[in-house]
């Protein structure tokens, strides 16, 4: 297996903020939701387990000293990575940028006898730039698990009723005990004969052949609120695959995908348009319409403006998920020069040539382009 911190790039030093920051570049690129080459789960998969381990203080002493041997020693407490999948890596990604479940939510659920909780789907929504400023109410159609609907999920032909399992009397599990010289060790698995449902079916419903639920599309409302970006994921919980035997339904995962506008740059909370004028307009000062995310508005253009240079319209970017406000938008002045004059054109310029003054020397401390856009960002 590859070292740990060659899958996130970084080096033995790095600190827990920087292998975060690493771990979530990584898994966005590698999620299967966003990335549809063959391999990316697998690489999803191994960069989520080797932060898995990083993160935790004991794991990494237990891998910086004994490397992978460490952690399947590890594994024998508790903790450690064995048996970790996809499903596993998907939720960790979850637990840390989408609110979901923890490891030890996983487990329980993995322990629990009875009906099993149906699977989770995994959906993408795209939505426009100008729908994630205001919020968005879509309709999905998708294919899942849903109860049956003649037997009402228990998987019985109606009018019979499952049978407690007489092997592990409901309990879902059997014990069995194993003396040695160094003394009595106790075993639990699922039970084998009703497969750690406690329940047994003798009447099968016809309709799904005692699963309990069958195969059909179904339309799902999903409101993306205000603010959201292609980083953000929603849970919906219960809306995902019917469990099996009436078990409980899974969560409906959203990735939202926002698409490019082709007026905007997004950077956070803030927009930037670039604004083209012209050599007159620059010189003078003018009044221009802008595009902003909720309509056009009037941008104050003062006179000398310098090309690159960087306005602000406060309150008129996208708003802040989880807070209060709006970003700003950030306007690039940008002076364009014709490449065509006419005659009556080139007439003017050249009188004005002789009036002009000449422009700033080359070790002039003017901020130069990307500096002032800094500046714009920063006031």
């Amino acid at each position: 297996m590859a070292d740990f911190y060659d899958v996130l790039g970084v080096s033995r030093q790095a600190g827990p903020e920087e292998i975060k920051k690493a771990y979530r570049k990584l898994a966005m690129r590698y999620h299967p939701d966003r990335n549809d080459s063959p391999d990316a789960e697998a690489k999803f998969k191994t960069v989520t387990q080797a932060y898995e381990v990083l993160r935790d203080p004991q794991q990494r002493d237990l891998y910086d000293r004994y490397g992978e041997a460490g952690i399947r020693r590890g594994a024998g407490t508790g903790s450690g990575m064995g048996g970790f999948n996809f499903a596993d890596a998907f939720d960790v990604f979850m637990s840390e940028f989408g609110g979901g479940s923890t490891f030890g939510d996983l487990f329980q659920q993995r322990r629990r006898t009875g009906p099993r909780r149906g699977s989770d789907i995994r959906v993408r929504l795209r939505i426009s730039l100008a729908e994630a400023a205001k919020g968005a109410k879509k309709t999905l159609r998708v294919r899942l698990l849903d109860r049956c609907e003649r037997c009402e999920g228990s998987g019985a032909e109606p009018g019979t009723v499952p049978v407690t399992c007489s092997a592990c009397a409901g309990a879902g599990e059997v014990r069995s005990v194993q003396r040695s010289l160094l003394g009595q060790f106790v075993s639990v698995r699922p039970c084998p004969q009703c497969g750690g449902d406690g329940r047994i079916i003798e009447s099968r419903c016809g309709e799904c052949h005692g699963q309990g639920r069958q195969q059909r599309d179904k339309k799902i409302s999903i409101e993306a609120p205000a603010g959201v970006s292609s980083d953000d994921f929603l849970r919906l919980s219960g809306r995902g695959n019917a469990g099996p035997k009436g078990g409980p339904p899974g969560d409906l995962l959203v990735a939202i995908e926002v698409e490019e506008d082709p007026r905007f740059e997004r950077h956070g909370d803030d927009l930037i348009h670039n604004l083209a004028v012209t050599f007159t307009q620059a010189a003078l000062g003018d009044e221009i319409g802008v595009p902003t995310i909720d309509g056009e508005s009037e941008l104050e253009i003062p006179a000398g403006i310098q090309s690159g240079q960087a306005l602000r319209l406060r309150g008129r970017g996208m708003p802040r998920l989880r807070g209060e406000g709006r970003g700003d938008l950030i306007v690039r002045v940008l002076v364009w020069t014709p490449t065509r004059l006419s005659s009556a054109q080139r007439e003017a310029l050249e009188g004005m040539a002789s009036l002009e003054d000449a422009p700033p020397a080359p070790d002039t401390k003017e901020p130069g382009f990307w500096e002032r856009v800094k500046q714009a960002f920063s006031a």
